[in-house]
């Protein structure tokens, strides 16, 4: 959920001292904003390592190349298959292997560590210190100059590549081990070395001169006004493969750019990679890509085009020689609500626990200014309010209107509270990061730039589903203006403004999102609560929807379906592609550039480190279900590894209970097994903080009704769900956030009339 801490001296320039200067709010709709933090709230960082260009775009936070625009000594970069890394002496080089790293809780985790590097620096000159000069969709170009002297180099996710440079003199290669020359009668233009068990390559221009110094260094000698060279590796030793990087290696990387598109009447999404480059010299043979595995996987568009692969943290990586690809997804729909228990003990035990659950309505959100709450922070309030609002939809769907009202009247006060800025709980525009902050500070969302969209989730999917009650609530005019601004800072679709930056947490091509804001780790950007990336993007399309505005929708629809997609690969492993055998455990929950692992930030207790990655299981969760197999082995694996971490017996000062989260563990197993998740469920357990028991038993009773989630359908709308009992009798649900009657379309035929703001069943 959280990213763990390590701090680094000197991080946050410019930031150690509070602010005390308070700026006038700005006035926003019923909302305001303040320009500066107030007294005693610090700033977030300031992000000068970036060219003058990129001074004036808002600064990429949470992207896998973020330590650059931060810290003066930036980590590696996990471009994969290489990493690379500045240093004072150039830029070094690697071809991560596979490390097996045990743990004290008898599994293990796996490393792909940036070590045992080339360093490739200029003869001339010494570089300078490294600066973000360029950022495109799957593409970074830094800058080393030091005055006249120019250093560039371009790296980029799934390249083989490192693309350079040199504004004038020679280039030095320095070997981590001895290296010997092979294929010494291919192409002149090429030095290409075993070192240890991996092969490299480093291409010059038509009149190079590769001179070796000592066993672990070469020169190459440059012929003047041609000082570049792309260095790589290589997928294996092969003539083939050599022959393969030769005919792309004068192919520069100059662009790389995503589109999407989402087509309602298939409900598929289409996403379009296309790269350009610069031909240095020779034929334009176009670029030489590396597609991960959610990429070429079931792909038939790429099937038969794909080259040699490199092994790599995220699985093969393969190789495609082309300047385009695309990727189709299906989407297969969110609700905000399924329809209500209206019969038998099940309706009676929903009813009673919502009187119970009301009674105690205010602790559902925190009050902000309650200074003995701890939770008061834009995360716990968030969560509160994802709380109030399902419970208020069960509310509905009971037929109780008036502890529907009473909870989204509790809602709107908490948000209102917030926006309106005038307490400690306050949003801050930060004009020279381009972001909005919270305060209080917590989590480090403020100084590190961390988490936003989790915490951000929460709030646009509170406010979405106030407006589809209360169109008037969610005007800009109103409240709807400061939801925007939460929206542009985890979502904005244009590139290089200078209010937000392009996606902020989300990597268009590793196809998931990053929580660390400025990039502390040494095994790179990752992340950990995928359940609550995927919540956002969930609530962009019902944002979108609620407010009729179909790009943010289209935009959600894409999010939404391209992070489920990466997450089944690289945190579940659902399709066998990405887990080595030594990996213990059946799913991770930390994913990083660089390693996986089977814990979380705050504790390695199973309970948590398993139900981190689910929740907050809402009616967006519907994709776990898309696997019940999957659901079934993962929950099945939570008694083994619980008796091993209380047998080892290292557990925390203060321990939570032995059934936390019991009630997150219920509701995904329903998605696979309803009658045994409502069996296992116990009414008088835990309870999630972002959750309620009438809401649970109203989940898995929902879908002990309907049957669980069945892929098999679409529909040409956004708003829909379908689902399929043992027998297999189907349920059609569909939302009209609309003004008009909509005929909603499904993929086997049927056809469900819904009328405004209400959810349709068939």
């Amino acid at each position: 959920m959280k990213v763990f801490t390590k701090w680094v001296a000197g991080l946050l320039l410019g930031v150690g001292v509070a602010m005390v200067a308070i700026a006038q709010p700005v006035k926003l709709g019923a909302g305001s904003y303040h320009l500066a933090p107030k007294d005693g709230d610090k700033a977030p960082p300031a992000a000068p390592l970036r060219t003058e260009a990129m001074l004036k775009r808002a600064a990429p936070t949470n992207q896998w190349y973020s330590t650059l625009i931060f810290n003066p000594k930036p980590e590696a970069l996990f471009a994969h298959p290489l990493t690379v890394k500045t240093t004072p002496a150039g830029l070094e080089l690697a071809l991560p292997s596979k490390q097996v790293v045990p743990t004290d809780f008898r599994t293990t985790e796996i490393h792909y560590p940036h070590r045992d590097a080339l360093l490739i620096s200029p003869v001339a000159f010494e570089p300078g210190p490294a600066r973000l000069a360029g950022a495109s969709d799957w593409a970074v170009d830094i800058a080393m100059d030091r005055g006249a002297d120019q250093m560039h180099v371009t790296a980029a996710h799934g390249s083989p590549y490192a693309f350079i440079t040199l504004s004038r003199g020679d280039v030095r290669i320095k070997l981590p081990s001895a290296g010997e020359r092979f294929a010494t009668d291919a192409d002149a233009r090429a030095l290409a070395l075993h070192i240890g068990d991996k092969s490299y390559a480093l291409f010059g221009p038509t009149g190079v001169r590769w001179e070796q110094v000592s066993p672990t260094e070469w020169m190459g000698h440059l012929p003047a006004g041609s000082g570049y060279l792309s260095a790589a590796a290589l997928p294996d030793a092969s003539p083939k493969s050599l022959k393969l990087l030769t005919r792309h290696a004068y192919a520069f990387l100059q662009d790389t750019h995503v589109e999407w598109h989402f087509d309602p009447v298939t409900s598929k999404v289409e996403t379009t990679f296309t790269a350009k480059t610069r031909v240095m010299e020779g034929a334009d043979n176009g670029p030489l890509l590396g597609l991960y595995p959610h990429q070429w996987f079931n792909n038939a568009s790429v099937a038969d085009k794909l080259g040699p692969a490199y092994d790599s943290i995220r699985g093969k990586i393969r190789l495609l020689a082309a300047s385009q690809f695309k990727v189709e997804r299906t989407y297969h729909g969110i609700l905000p609500h399924w329809p209500g228990i209206k019969d038998g003990p099940g309706a009676t035990e929903v009813n009673d626990l919502l009187k119970v659950d009301m009674r105690k309505r205010r602790q559902l959100i925190p009050a902000p200014e309650n200074k003995d709450n701890w939770r008061v922070s834009a995360y716990w309030q968030g969560k509160g309010l994802t709380r109030a609002t399902q419970l208020a939809a069960v509310a509905e769907q009971q037929g109780n209107i008036d502890a529907r009202d009473q909870l989204l009247s509790l809602v709107k006060e908490r948000m209102e509270w917030w926006f309106g800025g005038e307490g400690r709980s306050y949003f801050h525009y930060n004009k020279a990061l381009g972001t909005m902050v919270t305060y209080p500070d917590e989590f480090f969302a403020a100084a590190e730039m961390n988490d936003h969209h989790f915490h951000y989730g929460y709030w646009i999917r509170a406010a979405a589903e106030l407006t589809l009650r209360d169109p008037a609530w969610g005007a800009k005019d109103k409240w709807g203006g400061m939801v925007d601004m939460l929206v542009s800072d985890i979502a904005t679709p244009q590139r290089g403004r200078a209010d937000f930056p392009f996606l902020r947490p989300f990597d268009p091509y590793s196809g998931f999102s990053m929580a660390s804001g400025v990039g502390l780790y040494d095994f790179g950007n990752g992340q950990e609560s995928t359940s609550e990336a995927i919540n956002a993007w969930a609530s962009l399309i019902l944002w979108g929807e609620a407010t009729g505005n179909r790009e943010l929708r289209d935009l959600g629809i894409y999010l939404y379906t391209t992070e489920i997609d990466a997450v089944s690969h690289y945190w579940f492993d659902t399709h066998g592609q990405v887990f080595p055998p030594e990996y213990k455990n059946v799913e991770a929950s930390w994913v990083f550039g660089g390693r996986y692992a089977h814990k979380t930030w705050w504790t390695d207790e199973p309970r948590q480190t398993k139900g981190i990655n689910l929740l907050p299981v809402t009616t967006f969760s519907t994709y776990f279900g898309f696997d019940p197999a999957y659901v079934k082995r993962n929950v099945g694996t939570l008694k083994v590894d619980t008796d091993t971490y209380n047998a080892i017996g290292k557990f925390p000062p203060n321990p939570p209970p032995k059934d936390v989260w019991q009630d997150i563990f219920a509701k995904y197993l329903a998605l696979a097994d309803p009658a045994a998740a409502l069996a296992q469920w116990d009414r008088y357990g835990s309870v999630e903080s972002g959750d309620t028991r009438t809401h649970t038993l109203h989940w898995m009773l929902s879908l002990q009704d309907m049957g669980t989630p069945d892929t098999s359908v679409t529909a040409d709308t956004a708003l829909y769900g379908v689902f399929k009992r043992a027998d297999g009798r189907k349920t059609y649900l569909a939302y009209n956030a609309g003004k008009a009657p909509i005929n909603v379309k499904f993929s086997d035929g049927k056809t469900l009339s819904v009328a405004p703001g209400t959810l349709g069943r068939l």
